[in-house]
């Protein structure tokens, strides 16, 4: 008998929940399963899970086939109904020990076949915290689940949930549980990671939370925040930036779009002016700053002048790692009900927003030529800057430690030191 195999599609938050799982069912005693952590964040993640079900069934054709994840949340009897699945777990659930306790062998049939409750109703993070998920040089740290805002686009607060944030003094701990074992980054991350704070005592924000891990965890030389959204920042999130080096100069926005009408659409909180005013201060605050972004191409009623105006804010915020979605409709979301845009128009939209991407990319990495930077190694030829920028190098390096790099060239989409 063997370990279950896990399958994570979707999100950083997927992949560090499977890490949590794999405890939990090797805990249980849990064996030859197999596990499929799904995403639903849009019609084509929920067809690619089908496919990989269909795929490790022919491959399995006797073992337990446990799905689990966002589409599972938000779409039970899509996976129920399918002949290869066993077992349908809920989100919630599955991160409950006696969840995986009822699914180790002894209790394979005895359970219930589908179990996934009303994510609405819950109101606590999981309690379940992994030290350690990540490289050997890089660990991240959930300090949120859920969303309380309804994007049009958007399914994922149903497979979510509302906000909960992991009350600041647990994730102190655990930070400084992962600096004792040798971490040099720590990652915060979460599914709407500036809501941190709202449903605790006091009503903290996240840059209070950025803020007390820098004081509390002196030793942690390098903090990095995942996807924000730039409207949400507060005060001490700014002053983090402009003040604490050891927070990483790289922010990923959620932004989608970069036109007024569109944002609106979408039931976004911001404008384009908001989006641009924040880059620009944030530049002012930390000149070396650089700016991922989430855009969505082709959104339905998006005109070419529409377009036109998210294909600028590409320059107009410095924007330099793109994540491009060719927009495709979400059953059960308001968006999914609008006028559509024409599939090749989408296409051709996302093409074009992957060139500009592509071109700041070029222009970023140019620009590194002849400068030093503290890379982290994440194996021996490779590491990232401060910036998140590859770095690679033609010997090899101590692993999970930094190193101060010249930059010497450019290697495809990497720094060559």
């Amino acid at each position: 008998m063997s370990a279950p195999r896990f399958t994570t599609l979707g999100c950083r938050l997927n992949a560090y929940e499977t890490e949590a799982m794999k405890e939990l069912a090797e805990a249980a005693g849990v064996r030859d399963a197999l596990v499929v952590n799904t995403c639903a964040v849009t019609s084509e993640a929920v067809r690619k899970a089908r496919q990989e079900i269909r795929k490790l069934r022919r491959e399995n054709p006797d073992a337990p086939l446990i799905v689990t994840g966002c589409a599972a949340q938000t779409e039970p009897e899509t996976f129920a109904a399918m002949p290869e699945v066993t077992h349908v777990i809920g989100n919630t659930e599955k991160m409950q020990a006696e969840t995986w306790a009822g699914l180790a062998p002894d209790l394979i049939g005895e359970t219930e076949a589908v179990r996934v409750d009303d994510i609405m109703s819950v109101t606590e993070t999981a309690g379940h915290l992994i030290d350690g998920f990540g490289t050997r040089s890089r660990a991240y740290v959930q300090v949120q689940n859920g969303c309380d805002h309804r994007c049009t686009f958007c399914i994922i607060p149903y497979g979510r949930g509302n906000s909960r944030s992991v009350p600041a003094g647990v994730v102190v701990d655990q930070i400084k549980r992962l600096v004792d074992r040798g971490y040099n980054e720590v990652v915060l991350t979460g599914v709407d990671l500036t809501s941190w704070g709202a449903d605790l005592p006091g009503e903290p924000r996240l840059g209070d939370l950025v803020m007390r891990i820098l004081r509390l965890v002196p030793d942690l030389p390098r903090l990095r925040i995942s996807s924000i959204d730039s409207i949400e920042a507060d005060e001490n999130l700014m002053l983090a930036i402009a003040t604490e080096t050891r927070l990483m100069p790289h922010l990923h926005l959620s932004l989608q779009a970069g036109d007024d009408m569109i944002l609106k659409r979408m039931k976004r909180r911001h404008l384009r002016d908001d989006a641009i005013a924040f880059c620009e201060e944030a530049l002012r605050l930390r000149p070396e700053m650089t700016f991922g972004a989430d855009i969505i191409a082709g959104f339905p009623t998006e005109t070419d002048a529409m377009f036109a105006n998210s294909l600028r804010l590409v320059r107009d915020c410095h924007l330099t790692w793109l994540h491009v979605f060719p927009y495709s409709p979400r059953p059960g979301t308001p968006a999914a009900r609008m006028p559509a845009v024409a599939g090749p128009v989408i296409k051709a939209r996302a093409a074009e927003l992957r060139k500009a991407g592509d071109a700041q990319v070029a222009e970023h990495l140019a620009a590194q030529v002849g400068r030093t930077h503290q890379v982290l190694l994440e194996n021996p030829r490779m590491g990232r800057t401060e910036q998140f920028t590859e770095v690679q190098f033609s010997e090899d390096q101590p692993e999970g430690q930094i190193v101060s790099a010249r930059i010497h060239g450019v290697a495809g989409r990497q720094l060559a030191a």
